[in-house]
């Protein structure tokens, strides 16, 4: 029976390009909503860009720009960079919308009629020359456990300790470098521990792996909490109803954006109803694709708000975990912090599309991107296995015999062990087991290889009494072949769509998987991948590491291979175009030690923002007691060149004067300054 299922991935935010970690969520929900059609289903892929927040209006305020116009240029970015790796939304939307407006105002009104919604006065920090509350991470200060000085404003970065801003000594706003004063400010608050037995009962029916749902079993440990879903102004958002002041907390409305998206959607396409979906006791589906950082929304407060509003709850969470890269988590300074644009100027989007899948295993582990196993499973698994199946059979059909594949089926028990694993595999893809159904298609080709090698058509192609046998081999390999491409259509959509051009057949589904082509005309077969070499990796990851952060890359030269490039036609002086290029950063010293054998030098770990770390050598250790760095804020020269030293390799340079000996000063950036940003 068909099934009608509306299916969602995590709203990117606002701040940044598209990157790996984003692309693993979403290529795995368009996967599975791709393996959903093949099978029949009705299905709606909706998503959206988050929106609200304090850091949009910053950022806009930033460039110059109304934070309106700045997310619809970045929505634009994000829709491209989907596209780009063949994500196939069918609505990319916005929660800065009407539609999220109405759903987030009545579904306050509809919690509010039911005593769900309280008031109560909150004590925070508050700028008083920007003239507004400050949120953690924009207040830093002395830790109240260790006496580090500058750390955030949750936790510090030196003992790890976690506590209240208010409990911070020497607090300073990052916004304005003023010191915050405590001011109480009357907040809106969810009342969620209502909803505890609700959430226990939801939480036991399988709506989230086990896993899962035993980590959010430690919520109700010591009893759940009032939910704050307001915020002051300023604030980049909705106002709540009755308020002047008051806006909708971003976590408020994004999930809400799922529901706007989708009835941005049905508002243009007259045969889907909104309230099919979203209403209870219909007979849909509402799938929600997440990462396990953001279970507790998901899984806590937006199931009861839905229920307690009127609306349904969410069939399933499918929550992963997330990506590592060789072993280490993504970093700029290694190049491997990498957007979808860049990865795109260099290589197919199928490759790691398929790659992710391989690793797909439904339970929210994290995912490891081995570079030199990608570069391996690439080569070995489609161009070695899959395609060559292909590759072997296809000149010797159209060459040999007009391109007419056989009338029967050379080996029809091969034929049953390909289709009698169907099922299983299509399990596995319903399960988020994504890996499991690759093995058995690598397998299953492993197989069609071993056939066509046992029967070599290339050797029976010389004895004129064995023509009708070389038919028969090669058309049962491509049969197999096309097999392997309903398997791994969802996966590698483009590949498929070229293979069934060659096969000269309509797209294929699941329900193909049974009728093999017999006395059937195929096309000329056309290569469908290359080869992937590893240089074309390590230029990617170059490119990375040269590209500023939020920033789409080029492979153009920089670095030292610039500065000679750029200085060769005066060596005794630069241009302004030459000062120009360089980029200085604000970092924070994460840590630093004196650098063993070396007189002068102390190793600094930086903090560059955006999860960024690098290794800079400076040579301050006569000026400078190593421990007493940790903390500071300094600026670093970030697109310098690596420079490999005895020592190891140095990912940048410090900025620092004096005349030497103790009279060595760190250059510092002006107050209220963050790591990542840019010093002009």
């Amino acid at each position: 029976m068909s099934r009608r299922i509306l299916v969602t991935s995590a709203l990117p935010y606002v701040n940044g390009a598209i990157h790996l970690g984003h692309l693993l969520e979403h290529i795995q929900t368009d996967i599975w909503v791709r393996f959903q059609r093949m099978r029949g289903h009705q299905v709606i892929y909706v998503c959206a860009d988050d929106t609200h927040g304090t850091a949009t209006m910053l950022m806009a305020e930033s460039r110059g720009i109304d934070a309106e116009t700045l997310i619809e240029q970045i929505r634009e970015e994000h829709e491209r960079d989907f596209r780009g790796f063949l994500i196939g939304h069918d609505n990319y939307y916005s929660t800065h919308s009407d539609e999220n407006r109405e759903y987030a105002e009545l579904i306050f009104t509809r919690l509010s009629d039911a005593g769900l919604i309280f008031t109560e006065e909150v004590k925070q920090l508050y700028d008083p020359e920007r003239s507004m509350f400050l949120a953690d991470r924009f207040v830093r200060g002395t830790c109240p456990n260790c006496g580090s000085p500058d750390q955030p404003g949750d936790n510090c970065d030196v003992c790890s300790a976690t506590y209240d801003a208010m409990a911070l000594g020497s607090p300073r706003s990052t916004l304005s470098g003023a010191t915050p004063e405590v001011r109480a400010s009357e907040h809106y608050f969810f009342d969620l521990p209502k909803y505890t037995d609700f959430l226990k009962s939801w939480l036991a029916s399988g709506t989230v792996q086990p896993e899962v749902a035993n980590k959010l079993g430690e919520w109700f440990e010591d009893g759940l909490k009032p939910w704050d879903i307001s915020r002051d102004a300023p604030y980049f958002g909705f106002l709540i109803p009755g308020t002047t002041n008051k806006y909708f907390y971003v976590w408020m409305d994004a999930p809400i954006g799922y529901m706007a998206s989708f009835r941005n959607y049905a508002d243009r396409h007259n045969e889907v109803s909104f309230d099919d979906y979203w209403l209870p006791g219909r007979d849909t589906e509402v799938h929600h694709f997440i990462g396990k950082d953001i279970i507790n929304f998901h899984a806590l407060f937006w199931p009861s708000v839905l229920d307690a509003s009127g609306f349904r709850t969410p069939t399933r969470l499918h929550v992963h975990g997330f990506i590592t890269v060789d072993g280490t988590r993504m970093s700029k300074s290694r190049g491997t912090f990498i957007n979808a644009a860049t990865y795109l100027k260099f290589m197919e989007p199928e490759y790691l599309r398929y790659y992710y899948a391989t690793k797909l295993s439904g339970s929210v582990d994290d995912m490891d991107i081995n570079l030199d196993d990608f570069v391996a499973r690439v080569n070995s698994d489609l161009v070695g296995k899959v395609v060559n199946i292909a590759s072997r059979c296809a000149g010797f059909i159209s060459k040999q015999f007009d391109g007419v594949l056989a009338a029967a089926l050379d080996d029809e028990t091969l034929w049953q062990t390909f289709t009698g694993s169907a099922e299983q595999i299509a399990a596995w893809y319903e399960a988020d087991e994504t890996g499991r159904a690759v093995r058995e298609i690598t397998r299953l080709a492993d197989l069609a290889n071993q056939y066509i090698a046992a029967s070599a058509p290339w050797q029976l192609i010389k004895e004129p009494d064995q023509r009708d046998r070389v038919q028969a081999v090669c058309s049962m390999g491509l049969n197999l072949f096309r097999l392997l491409v309903i398997y791994l259509k969802p996966i590698l959509p483009k590949m498929a769509s070229e293979a069934e051009t060659f096969l000269n057949v309509e797209p294929l589904s699941w329900a193909d998987l049974d009728a093999p082509l017999l006395d059937h005309t195929i096309h000329p077969f056309k290569p469908l991948f290359a080869r992937l070499e590893r240089e074309t990796v390590d230029r990617l990851i170059e490119a990375s590491r040269e590209t500023p952060a939020g920033a789409s890359a080029s492979p153009a030269a920089t670095g030292a291979d610039s500065r000679a490039n750029a200085s060769s036609a005066d060596p005794d002086h630069i241009s302004i175009d030459d000062f120009a290029r360089v980029e200085l950063k604000v970092a924070r010293i994460v840590d630093a030690s004196p650098v063993e054998g070396a007189d002068k030098l102390l190793e600094l770990r930086l903090d560059l923002g955006n999860g960024e770390e690098r290794t800079v050598f400076s040579g301050i250790k006569s000026a400078y007691d190593a421990p007493s760095l940790i903390g500071q804020l300094t600026v670093v020269v970030a697109n310098l060149a690596p420079r490999k030293m005895r020592f190891g390799v140095s990912e940048g340079m410090v900025l620092a004067a004096g005349e030497g000996g103790s009279e060595i000063f760190l250059i510092r950036p002006d107050s209220g300054a963050e790591p990542g940003m840019t010093v002009r």
